[in-house]
């Protein structure tokens, strides 16, 4: 038997829509998903107790799909099934996403639980290779795209962000914590021109089965409002969602759309 752990955002429902039956739909606290209505809801602080009772349904299998951001966390609360994993939690809780996804997933994986990947079960969530638009990127956009994949591999060490934007070989912006939209957000007002890619990838050696970057009809639209050129993604690393509204946005807009080999 699947859960799904889903947080907000479109991805959960994609989830759900590529499985032949229903999963049991489970939320933390705070962050349920937009539309589906969770069959289980649970605190952090109650992690213990929550993978017991899933146990006792006879789930095996875990999927995370969905924004979910730290919570804070109220000693008070914390239980005597989850007592235990405390020291495993504030180091996650300290350490940069990818470590602290990777340390909640050696949490399900000890508990016996199977954790698997939303593109696992949703695989066209994974566009194939080459330019998927009309538009067609320069050997520009291509140089900028191979330093973009270099800043982020820099970035991915620190374990800081998945997603950059660079012209001309120069970056323009980094994700931080606030997230691609603020990164776009904050190069709507800038001097120039115009013109650079959004290139976006996950970091070096993360843990794919949860927190993969992702692009949607938002991502091309805020693109274009930042006087970009066009969005370079890596091969098997960045889900689309929405696909076919994001294909047919960069289309209308102009915008180039390519998936690339992952640089070595």
């Amino acid at each position: 038997m699947l859960a799904l752990i889903a947080g907000t955002g479109v991805l959960p429902d994609q989830v759900v829509a590529a499985l032949p039956e229903r999963p049991l739909i489970c939320a933390m606290e705070g962050f349920e998903p937009d539309t589906l209505t969770p069959d289980l809801t649970f605190p952090l602080e109650q992690l213990g107790s929550f993978i017991a009772e899933l146990k006792a349904r006879g789930v095996t299998q875990l999927c995370m799909a969905g924004a979910v951001r730290r919570p804070k966390v109220d000693p008070a609360r914390i239980d005597a099934a989850t007592m235990p994993l405390v020291p495993i939690l504030q180091q996650a809780i300290m350490s940069g996403d990818d470590g602290a996804l990777r340390a909640v997933i050696g949490i399900f994986e000890d508990a016996g639980l199977t954790v698997r990947a939303a593109h696992e079960i949703a695989p066209d969530l994974l566009p194939p290779l080459g330019c998927l638009t009309e538009a067609q990127p320069s050997e520009a956009d291509l140089g900028d795209a191979d330093r973009a994949a270099g800043i982020l591999r820099a970035m991915g060490v620190a374990d800081i962000g998945q997603a950059c934007v660079v012209l001309k070989g120069q970056a323009l912006a980094v994700e931080s914590i606030f997230g691609t939209a603020w990164m776009l957000q904050s190069l709507t007002q800038r001097p120039d021109a115009g013109g650079g890619v959004l290139f976006k990838g996950p970091k070096p050696d993360q843990d794919r089965r949860a927190d993969l970057p992702a692009i949607g009809p938002d991502t091309v639209s805020a693109a274009v409002a930042a006087g970009l050129s066009g969005i370079v993604i890596e091969k098997g690393g960045v889900l689309v969602l929405h696909r076919d509204k994001v294909f047919a946005e960069c289309n209308r807009l102009g915008l180039f759309l390519t998936v690339r080999e992952r640089a070595v």
